[in-house]
C-alpha cells in the first residue's frame, strides 16, 4: 500500500491531457527507455531546453503570469513568493544566453 501523500518525497501532482494517438506515442517510448512513467515525465520535463521566444502574445501571457504569482506573495502567500523568485532568476540566466 503506498504511504500516505505528506509523508512522500514527491507529493505534488501535475496532469495533463493528451490525445489517443499522442498516448500512445508517449507510452511506446517509456516502454523503450525501459523506466517508470514518473520518471520518464521528470526526466522529459525537466531536461528541456527552455527558450524565451518574442512575440507579443506569449510576453502577455508571460505577463500574466507573474501579475499573477506577485498578487498571491502580496497577499502574503508564501509558496507564491518562492515560486516567483525561482521564476525570476530563471528568467534572467536565460536573458544572459
Amino acid at each position: 500500500m503506498p504511504c500516505e501523500r505528506k509523508a512522500r518525497f514527491r507529493h505534488n501532482t501535475i496532469a495533463f491531457w493528451l490525445s489517443d494517438d499522442e498516448k500512445r506515442v508517449v507510452e511506446a517510448r517509456i516502454i523503450v527507455a525501459g523506466v517508470q512513467k514518473g520518471e520518464y515525465y521528470r526526466a522529459s520535463i525537466l531536461g528541456q531546453k527552455v527558450e524565451i521566444v518574442a512575440g507579443r502574445y506569449r510576453s502577455e501571457r508571460l505577463a500574466i503570469v507573474l501579475e499573477k504569482m506577485l498578487e498571491k506573495a502580496e497577499r502574503g502567500d508564501a509558496y507564491a513568493g518562492e515560486e516567483l523568485t525561482v521564476v525570476l532568476h530563471e528568467l534572467l540566466e536565460l536573458m544572459k544566453r
